[in-house]
């Protein structure tokens, strides 16, 4: 869903994933920070990369290529992570780049297009055309509803 606007407007910081522009809505977004240590978390579903320390928070990590069915990231790679908050806790989405925040009316915002993978549309509300890109609007609440877990996964023992 949406996030709440004013006058109309909605505010979207822009990132990439892979060769794609995403919106994350600026009212869900806490922070932007540039990598840091993630600590893998046994049995953990393959979307989540970790969880990370930011400022004395335990925060669990996303990768979003991963959650959006895309190659994963090289190691050397350049990512970033934006910081968003749903009921209470912190989520880093890893993401390739981050780009500006922008405001856009929220009238132009049209729905997603039947073609879209259903992978996609679960996790976005919405696209914006713009000059040379179509940017997909994030629903934050879908990305961090993860797959359940598979049930034998919780009784395989854990790797060495």
């Amino acid at each position: 869903m949406s996030q709440p606007t004013t006058d109309g407007v909605q505010g979207l910081v822009s990132v990439r994933v892979g060769n794609q522009t995403f919106g994350a809505p600026v009212l869900s977004v806490q922070d932007v920070i540039a990598p840091v240590r993630i600590d893998r978390v046994p049995r953990a579903p393959a979307e989540v990369a970790g969880s990370l320390n930011l400022r004395g928070r335990i925060v669990t990590a996303i990768d979003m290529r991963r959650r959006l069915g895309m190659t994963p990231r090289e190691a050397d790679q350049p990512h970033m992570c934006v910081i968003v908050e749903s009921a209470g806790e912190l989520y880093a989405l890893q993401v390739d780049d981050v780009g500006d925040v922008l405001w856009l009316d929220l009238a132009a915002q049209e729905p997603q297009p039947i073609t879209l993978a259903s992978e996609w549309r679960a996790l976005c509300a919405g696209l914006y055309r713009l000059d040379d890109d179509l940017m997909l609007v994030l629903d934050i609440p879908a990305v961090l509803a993860l797959p359940a877990l598979n049930p034998a996964a919780l009784t395989a023992p854990l790797a060495a």
